[in-house]
């Protein structure tokens, strides 16, 4: 290590993280700002409690947020998605020197083979959608024609779902986006209409800016970390070097988040929430352990089905067991499991925080007991 590092104890490097995940006090007012600070909101199809976009926005704007806010900043263009996130427009001009070298560079993975293999083979069906879209875009998958010579072979859901396989793979590849939703469903147009005012930086440019961005967000993170499908959880060179007490390896960190006064506060996260989506570093700094129990037999769950991870101050304490009820008209908290014994203070913290989610999700509140 060249640089000299900073010593952080765990504690120290829990308030940088909660800080940079804009979960300290006091709360972000604009929500664009949240989505391009925080660099991605995940899509996810989960609405247990509610979509985890909505979800994560409402943990740091609270109640006064509105999910009728997030698709209008998508239809100023002053949001895009791409591959099932939702990211500041500008944040996808970072990543489109990557598409023009899909599936990517030196030496690939065996998945990436496969990928690029079957798009290969289905070129004609490829061009086709490419067509269509030219002349009739912006238009559903439905609407486009499934040609593929190779199907799509899978043990999930997209087995045999040629189309919606090939379109996420053109997105990738940078020749089509998504322009817009009906419904829950995509709607598909050619990427150069969706993202004409999309500067596109050179590619080690690019990946500097993700990095910086990245750690910006996380606050403190490995220089290298395991590929993931959603986002990276490393940094590379990003920041400055950092040691914490009592866990082995070197971490970046943000210099701008060091010795900065913390005030913390409760909140609720959705298990998709990046704070929590490092399950190593969760385990490393916060000394939490956490899984998502969605798909485990109900038998076999410790915390519940979409358990959400409770944030007080710079400690993880518990998670809560709730479910939105819609038809009951209920915010249903099956329990609330406490990590660590909760304090008086704690504890109204936290059900101050159900509340505003109750009241956020228009249900009322309906606790254990």
């Amino acid at each position: 290590m060249s640089e000299r590092a900073h010593l952080l104890t765990r504690a120290d490097a829990r308030r940088v993280a909660v800080q940079a995940q804009l979960l300290d006090q006091p709360r972000p007012n604009d929500l664009v700002e949240v989505v391009r600070h925080l660099t991605l909101l995940q899509l996810d199809p989960t609405a247990a409690v509610a979509p985890n976009a909505d979800l994560v926005a409402w943990s740091r704007l609270g109640s006064a947020y509105r999910p009728e806010a997030l698709r209008a900043a998508q239809a100023e263009g002053l949001l895009l998605e791409h591959a099932a996130t939702l990211r500041a427009s500008e944040y996808v001009g970072l990543l489109k020197a990557d598409m023009a070298d899909w599936p990517g560079r030196g030496e690939l993975r065996d998945w990436q083979h496969r990928l690029f293999d079957w798009v290969r083979a289905n070129d004609g069906c490829r061009r086709e959608v490419l067509a269509r879209l030219e002349v009739e875009g912006p238009l559903p998958s439905r609407a486009l024609p499934d040609t593929c010579a190779v199907p799509w072979r899978s043990s999930g859901w997209t087995n045999n779902r040629n189309v919606t396989r090939l379109l996420d793979c053109m997105e990738a590849r940078g020749e089509v986006a998504v322009a817009g939703r009906l419904g829950k469903e995509r709607v598909w147009d050619l990427a150069h209409r969706v993202h004409a005012d999309v500067p596109v930086l050179p590619p080690l440019e690019a990946r500097r800016a993700r990095n910086a961005l990245r750690l910006g967000a996380l606050g403190i993170a490995r220089p290298k970390g395991p590929f993931s499908g959603v986002e990276a959880s490393d940094v590379q060179d990003a920041g400055e070097p950092a040691l914490v007490e009592g866990v082995a390896g070197e971490w970046r960190v943000d210099p701008a988040l060091l010795d900065r006064p913390f005030s913390g506060r409760a909140a609720l996260l959705s298990p998709f929430d990046r704070l929590v989506h490092d399950r190593e570093r969760l385990a490393q700094i916060f000394e939490f352990d956490y899984q998502l129990e969605m798909y485990k037999p109900e038998a076999k769950r410790r915390w519940g089905y979409f358990a959400l991870p409770v944030l007080y101050g710079d400690r993880l304490v518990g998670k809560v067991d709730a479910r939105a009820e819609r038809k009951a008209g209920e915010l249903r908290v099956r329990a609330i499991h406490q990590d660590e014994p909760l304090t008086p203070e704690v504890a109204d913290g936290v059900r101050e925080e159900l509340a505003d989610l109750a009241r956020w999700l228009e249900l009322e509140l309906r606790l254990p007991g």
